[in-house]
């Protein structure tokens, strides 16, 4: 994965996933349930990915892989952002994603969960 259009279509496939720019024109900021779970800047070169990740998770990764960085203007715990440059496996990246949104329907209210249908 390394191309706006395959980081979109990963994302579309995931539950209730939604595409906005609440920031600027170039920034897409992916969400769940009105939550961010990914973001990317739409004109970079490379093309970076940043997820949320558990703190643990986000040092291994980073101590791995030197594609994976702190997350760039956000929470260094709770983010890591990804060079997609073919460094790191796609499916890796895949896991990602899926990892990402799976912690933030998690940190969603039951009510809120069950408005998505889990």
């Amino acid at each position: 994965m390394q191309s706006i259009a395959e980081l979109r279509a990963a994302c579309a496939a995931l539950p209730h996933s939604q595409e906005t720019f609440p920031f600027d024109a170039t920034t897409l900021v992916f969400k769940v349930a009105g939550r961010m779970y990914a973001l990317t800047d739409v004109q970079g070169d490379p093309v970076t990915l940043s997820v949320k990740v558990p703190p643990e998770r986000g040092d291994a990764l980073r101590a791995e892989h030197e594609a994976i960085a702190p997350g760039y203007h956000l929470n260094k715990r709770h983010w890591v952002t990804v060079t997609l440059d073919g460094r790191v496996p796609a499916p890796l990246i895949q896991e990602l994603l899926s990892s990402s949104h799976a912690l933030v329907v998690r940190g969603l209210t039951r009510a809120q969960r069950e408005a998505l249908g889990r």
